[in-house]
């Protein structure tokens, strides 16, 4: 709203003749939501600024009993009236008491309310990820494993032994130093031996596992694996943003992801718990 510019002592918007000095000025706010305020700037004496809604206003303007939202003897401006109810709002300056030589220059103009608080929108969800466990028996010694985590050595103690506990402690078995990642290794195939052994699978993208120089066939692949496209594991980026990850691959960029920039260590394993192990969490 723009400002509005009056100036007292030939109001007009008189009172009733029984309100001594009843002259004052009205300022229509129209309909106004909570939480909006108006400023309220006086040049001169002090003067009477009242919030009122409409039907105290009527009241006021007719020389009965009102009551006043906002307000008061205002002798410092600007003066902010906040709005504490959605409604039609009125704001009047008046002189009453302040003499009959009193005068007051005055402009009112309009804060919009506030906007919501802002508030981050989830994380995709990891029932995007597939679980895929392995038939029992089907392997060498016939063990298989909840989760494996591929990570490269420079983050074991950082991101992923810790991570290896959390699930631990949360009951989920984990194939772990199995799945470091070492110079020399093949990419492919230790995400391979991770996947045929394993329901889900984890891997820690960061500077260190870059610097590998994993060739870009390679990165591009490893986390959409199946014909359909399923997305079959879950990138942690560690110290790395995802700008740094698009240079290195842009279809890694927008996958399902977890950073430890924005979540703690014992958060995302609780994910990941509840995607592979549900069972672990039923009452």
């Amino acid at each position: 709203m723009s400002d509005h510019h009056c100036t007292m002592g030939c109001s007009q918007h008189p009172g009733r003749p029984d309100m001594p000095q009843a002259q004052f000025t009205r300022y229509d706010l129209g309909q106004q939501k909570r939480g909006a305020a108006a400023v309220v700037t006086l040049r001169g004496n002090a003067a009477n600024v009242l919030l009122l809604d409409a039907s105290n206003f009527n009241s006021y303007r007719s020389g009965r009993s009102y009551r006043y939202a906002a307000g008061g003897l205002v002798t410092r401006s600007p003066f902010r009236l906040v709005i504490p109810s959605d409604g039609h709002w009125y704001v009047t300056v008046d002189l009453r008491s302040q003499g009959p030589s009193a005068r007051v220059n005055s402009t009112i103009s309009m804060e919009p309310a506030p906007l919501p608080i802002a508030r981050s929108a989830a994380p995709p969800s990891l029932q995007q990820i597939e679980v895929n466990r392995p038939p029992e028996g089907a392997l060498r010694g016939g063990e298989t494993w909840d989760v494996f985590i591929s990570h490269a050595s420079e983050d074991k103690a950082s991101v992923a032994r810790p991570l290896f506990e959390s699930l631990r402690d949360l009951g989920v078995s984990v194939w772990f130093d199995e799945a470091e990642l070492r110079i020399g290794d093949s990419l492919r195939r230790k995400i391979d031996q991770g996947l045929a052994r394993s329901a889900f699978g984890v891997v820690i993208f960061s500077e260190a596992f870059f610097a590998k120089g994993w060739p870009q066939y390679g990165l591009d692949g490893i986390v959409t694996r199946t014909v359909a496209g399923e997305q079959n594991l879950l990138p942690i980026w560690h110290k790395i943003s995802k700008d740094e990850v698009r240079a290195q691959s842009p279809s890694l960029a927008d996958k399902v992801a977890r950073s430890t920039s924005d979540l703690g260590i014992a958060e995302i394993a609780d994910e990941i718990a509840r995607r592979v192990r549900p069972d672990l969490f039923e009452s």
